[in-house]
């Protein structure tokens, strides 16, 4: 079921650095509901949890211990968030059940007709190589929601298709996100994280037409530009 937006207005984060997850998980929800302080504690989480199941596992009756090594061998690096910073699918599924949403693989069984029919969902996000971006739903109408972008773009629900058709061709892992989305982002958090801006459709559709008339890259163009 799709949420009402804030007063018609769309939540948009411009890329820093390599918090495109971080910009990702807050388009999904239309807010700036969490920094990429909140992203690094939800890794480190699932790091120890990890760990702990290894330890365990290692401890058990006749379990080879080969594994837990190679696990532990690794040091003190994550196997949530890399060096450059991109988080891991995981993580981004523990953030959004804070909301209790889920994160369902578009080639997996339970996303259904949404591989067909896109429309039906309220959003996606989408990850390659070590890029996030959210696609989502607001008032009806669908926006892609690129971090590396200066506003969201209008996508129609044709062209919605085509390219998560063509995302999936070029080797990017989608995901559905499902659930009951936040209804309402309190103004007053407006820039909480000091990455977002609210945009009138308006707005967004006349900073996007303007860059377009300059120049738009391929989003795999723009993803390889962002990791240099």
């Amino acid at each position: 079921m799709e949420a009402a937006s804030n007063g018609g207005l769309l939540y948009h984060e411009v890329q820093e650095g390599k918090l495109c997850a971080v910009h990702c998980v807050n388009t999904a929800l239309q807010g700036p509901f969490f920094s990429e302080f909140d992203l690094a504690a939800l890794a480190a989480d699932l790091d120890q949890r990890e760990r702990l199941v290894m330890l365990e596992g290692s401890r058990s009756p006749g379990a080879g211990n080969a594994a837990a090594g190679d696990f532990f061998a690794e040091g003190e690096g994550s196997h949530n968030v890399s060096l450059g910073g991109d988080f891991s699918i995981q993580v981004l599924q523990k953030a959004l059940e804070v909301w209790d949403l889920q994160v369902i693989p578009l080639d997996s069984p339970a996303a259904g007709s949404s591989l067909f029919d896109p429309e039906q969902e309220v959003a996606f996000i989408c990850h390659l190589q070590d890029h996030w971006f959210c696609m989502r739903k607001v008032n009806g109408e669908w926006y892609n929601f690129n971090s590396l972008y200066p506003a969201p773009e209008h996508l129609s629900k044709f062209y919605l298709s085509a390219f998560i058709d063509t995302l999936k061709g070029s080797g990017w892992s989608i995901f559905a996100v499902r659930g009951n989305f936040p209804k309402e982002c309190p103004m007053a958090t407006e820039g909480s994280n000091g990455f977002g801006q609210w945009f009138t459709p308006d707005d967004a559709r006349r900073i996007t037409a303007s860059c377009n008339q300059v120049q738009t890259p391929p989003t795999e163009q723009l993803c390889r530009s962002s990791r240099t």
